[in-house]
This record gives C-alpha cells, sequence and structure tokens, in this order.
C-alpha cells in the first residue's frame, strides 16, 4: 500500500470525478487535491494528466473508460505510466492491480455493490487476491451506512464510496459510515 496516496485521499475526503473536458475546467478551480479521469482516449490521456498535473493535482486514470485502453491487459497500465505524468490508475479489473504496484502507480480497484454477491467478490479479494490495491471504491456511493460498514469489515484496503453522491449529507452519511473519502462528478460537491 502507498501510504502516501492514502494520506493524500485522508487530506483531500472529497475527490472529483470528472468525465469531460468541461468538468476537468471545473474541477482544476476547485481546492480538491485528486482528480479522478473518467474519459479520453489513447490520443488525448497525456493532455488531460498534464493539466491536472500543471494544477498540482494527483491525476488518477480510469483505464476501463479510456478508449483504446480498456482492453483488460497489461500493457495499457505500460502506455500510461510510459506516456504520461498520471499517479495512479483506477479498474473494475482485479488482474490490473499487480502491474500498476510493479510500475508503482498507486491503485483504486472499483466495485459495483449491486447485489450481495459484490459483496461475496469484495470478501473474496480481500482474502485471496494475490494483491491488494491501495484503496477500494464502492459504487453507489449512496448506500445504506450498513452496507459501507460491512465492506469496511472485509475489506483490508480503505474505501471509497463513489457514484449518486449528490449533497453534503451524502458525503457526510459516507464519511459517517466509515468511507475515508468520496468521489463525485457532481461540481457542486466539490468545494464542501
Amino acid at each position: 500500500m502507498h501510504r502516501d496516496f492514502i494520506d493524500k485521499i485522508e487530506e483531500n475526503p472529497v475527490i472529483a470525478a470528472v468525465k469531460d473536458d468541461e468538468g476537468l475546467t471545473r474541477a482544476l478551480k476547485t481546492d480538491c487535491g485528486i482528480i479522478f479521469i473518467l474519459y479520453g482516449d489513447v490520443c488525448t490521456i497525456a493532455q488531460i494528466v498534464s493539466r491536472i498535473k500543471e494544477a498540482g493535482k494527483l491525476a488518477m486514470v480510469h483505464v476501463d473508460l479510456v478508449t483504446g485502453l480498456n482492453n483488460n491487459k497489461d500493457v495499457c497500465l505500460d502506455f500510461i505510466k510510459n506516456t504520461t505524468e498520471a499517479d495512479g490508475i483506477i479498474t473494475t479489473k482485479g488482474n490490473l492491480i499487480q502491474h500498476a504496484k510493479e510500475l508503482g502507480l498507486y491503485s483504486v480497484l472499483r466495485y459495483f455493490v449491486i447485489d450481495s454477491m459484490a459483496l461475496v467478490n469484495i470478501e473474496k479479494q480481500s482474502k485471496h487476491g494475490v494483491c491488494q490495491p491501495d484503496v477500494i471504491e464502492i459504487l453507489p456511493g449512496a448506500v445504506v451506512s450498513k452496507i459501507i460498514k460491512k465492506i469496511n469489515g472485509i475489506s483490508r484496503v480503505p474505501v471509497i464510496a463513489g457514484g449518486l453522491i449528490n449533497d453534503r449529507e451524502d458525503v457526510m452519511n459516507a464519511l459517517n459510515s466509515g468511507a475515508m473519502a468520496v468521489s463525485t462528478t457532481n461540481p457542486e460537491v466539490w468545494n464542501l
């Protein structure tokens, strides 16, 4: 686990997640110290990351959502490491976490918690995963506090709540339930 990444998350419990250039421009004007990049392609991702780094913020690329990199192969992480200044990656593919670690990239493993099987998968990964991510992100983040507490009990790494975080109440509910931070595409929440 990268302790410096965890420290940065603790300092910045609201993470700006951006899905287009307009959102990126708005996020760069906030106090959010970490930006999750949820868009782009192999031709634009280096420029997107560069804008974030020039603003003095951490850039985390969701490789599953970058056109041309969403092939579930280690080479997509090699591309991120060799052609961008990204600090780390976000993925739903557990097999990419080990290679991210080898490359020195921070890692966020994203889970969609839609049923009890998702909880079983989180527990399996926590107990039997060859390599643990730095943090996991659960979606939707506006889940009942009981679920966040349960995930904290079975995960060996900190939890970020993302998705459907729309207001201060959602942020506080997630944080009070044990999430280390929240990620959201809602600019209204970025300045809380």
